[in-house]
C-alpha cells in the first residue's frame, strides 16, 4: 500500500506542475494574441495611409511601353 500511496503523490505533484504550465502558456498565448490584434491594427492603418497618398509618378508595368529590342 506505501508504494500506492507514493505513486499517488508523484502523480498528483506532476498534475499540479502541469496544470501551472498549462496557466503560464495559456497567459503567454493571450499576451501573444493580443500583440498580433495590435499589429494588424497598425497594418490596416499603414495600408489605409499608403492608399491615401497621391499615386506615384512610375508608369505602371502595363503603361510602359516595351524596349525597342521587342
Amino acid at each position: 500500500m506505501d508504494n500506492i500511496e507514493h505513486r499517488v503523490e508523484e502523480l498528483e505533484m506532476k498534475l499540479a506542475f502541469q496544470d501551472g504550465t498549462i496557466e503560464e502558456l495559456n497567459q503567454q498565448v493571450i499576451k501573444l494574441n493580443d500583440v498580433v490584434a495590435l499589429q494588424q491594427e497598425q497594418l490596416r492603418l499603414l495600408l489605409s495611409k499608403l492608399q491615401s497618398v497621391e499615386p506615384s509618378n512610375m508608369a505602371t508595368q502595363a503603361d510602359e511601353t516595351p524596349p525597342p529590342h521587342y
